[in-house]
């Protein structure tokens, strides 16, 4: 008898303590999107970085006046422009 209050309670309490999924995934998502605003600035802080950086790369091969200055220019310019469409394809995706 002692043995079976004593799984009554067990499986009780873990009932009780069960918690609904549906609320768990809200609750993640309202935290994303708490810190969506912060990673879409550092994405545009990181894009300006490396814009800066790819400018000054350009500018001394430029002046060394190396033939594969018009590749490197093109590949930090796309990199820059890839992080700014992708925070802004991520945006407009998850509706933020």
């Amino acid at each position: 008898m002692l043995m079976v209050v004593l799984c009554c309670n067990i499986l009780y309490s873990s009932i009780v303590l069960a918690q609904d999924g549906v609320a768990g995934i809200n609750e993640a998502t309202n935290k994303v999107k708490s810190y969506f605003d912060a990673g879409c600035n550092l994405m545009y802080a990181i894009g300006a970085v490396l814009g800066i950086i790819g400018a000054v790369k350009v500018f001394q091969k430029w002046n060394a006046g190396e033939p594969d200055t018009s590749k490197v220019a093109a590949a930090w310019f796309g990199s820059c422009i890839f992080l700014v469409v992708v925070t802004t394809v991520l945006q407009s995706f998850f509706g933020i």
